[in-house]
């Protein structure tokens, strides 16, 4: 099954933060598996992680040049990873694509966080069967997959109880609700394995793999996260899901513009940004008599309109949940 990242890009650490992704050398079960239920439990929301078999890591980084696995050996993961994984509880399987990195082979496997935390695991694989099989939750501390304590537990009870509000199903959408189209343009841009597949599957087996659709089988829904970035009006979802642009350039609102942005969230920033960038910033060019060079100012920072607008969309998003509206005032010109 294909990714929904590039796996050059995530080899590299350009799409994913080095703490979502760990490197093995090689099959080594019990932390494979501990790996997999410290990403399924996902303590700070950060969206699960990766496990790429097949490449050594060194000091938190993968080590060139890189071995790959052999035929045999992923034939013999193939067989034995479902197996571990049913030692999970309660029933965790991540995703799984065999392919090739630098001309080697590797196995990536893409455990989003889960919907039904706290996840256990196996401390160790037991060497006799009647062995009793102990058990305990996994979590990621910065890079590192370690036991949780008494405390991390409760907290993992405590975010069961508190699923984050883009990941929850939304019952008032069907799953059509998610636009093919706006998945596959997302899926060319970022130059994923899934988007050569994404012209062939079917809306609901897609939604699945890029994990923006939850629910039963015969009921499943879109993620609020889905709609908000594969709909070409999440406003019909979400209330007042639109970024509104205000140009006061007179304290008394004379000469006040506004201009207001739709669509898909990630649309709605590049549209305000570009819009900000054409018709509200100004640059002044001062020039001297006795030097080549000139001074030039602008009336606003853009890098950090940037990452106010991000911020502020971002905070929308997470905070106002069901009603966000983004009203971005530009009053006071600055001098950068």
């Amino acid at each position: 099954m294909a990714l929904p990242v590039n796996i050059q890009e995530l080899i590299e650490r350009r799409v994913v933060e080095d703490a979502r992704v760990e490197y093995k050398k090689g099959w080594n079960p019990e932390k494979i598996i501990q790996s997999i239920c410290a990403f399924a439990n996902d303590i700070d929301n950060w969206g699960g992680g990766y496990i790429i078999i097949g490449i050594e890591e060194e000091n938190g980084m993968p080590k060139f040049p890189i071995e790959g696995l052999s035929k045999n050996e992923i034939d013999a993961i193939n067989k034995e990873l479902v197996n571990k994984c049913n030692t999970i509880e309660p029933r965790y399987l991540p995703i799984v694509e065999h392919t090739q990195y630098k001309g080697k082979d590797i196995i990536v496997l893409w455990a989003p966080g889960g919907e039904v935390r706290p996840y256990k695991c196996p401390i160790a694989f037991p060497t006799e069967k009647k062995e009793r099989l102990e058990k305990a939750p996994y979590i990621r501390k910065a890079s590192s997959t370690i036991r949780a304590n008494g405390n991390d537990e409760k907290e993992l009870y405590q975010l069961a109880n508190t699923i984050p509000f883009d990941d929850r199903p939304n019952m008032a959408a069907p799953i059509e609700s998610l636009q093919q189209n706006l998945i596959a343009g997302f899926l060319y841009n970022v130059k994923s394995n899934l988007y050569a597949e994404s012209k062939t599957l079917s809306i609901e087996m897609l939604a699945e793999r890029m994990h923006i659709s939850a629910g039963a089988s015969e009921s499943v829904r879109p993620r609020n996260v889905g709609l908000m970035f594969f709909n070409q009006r999440p406003d019909d979802f979400f209330p007042y899901a639109r970024i509104e642009v205000v140009d006061k350039p007179d304290p008394t609102g004379k000469g006040m513009t506004e201009k207001i942005f739709f669509g898909p969230l990630d649309r709605q920033l590049e549209d305000a940004l570009q819009y900000i960038k054409n018709y509200i910033l100004k640059e002044k060019v001062f020039k001297y008599k006795d030097r080549a060079e000139a001074d030039r100012f602008y009336n606003y920072p853009y890098d950090a309109i940037e990452e106010i607008l991000a911020n502020a969309v971002e905070k929308s998003k997470t905070v106002l949940l069901e009603s966000m509206q983004v009203i971005f005032w530009m009053t006071t010109p600055v001098r950068n």
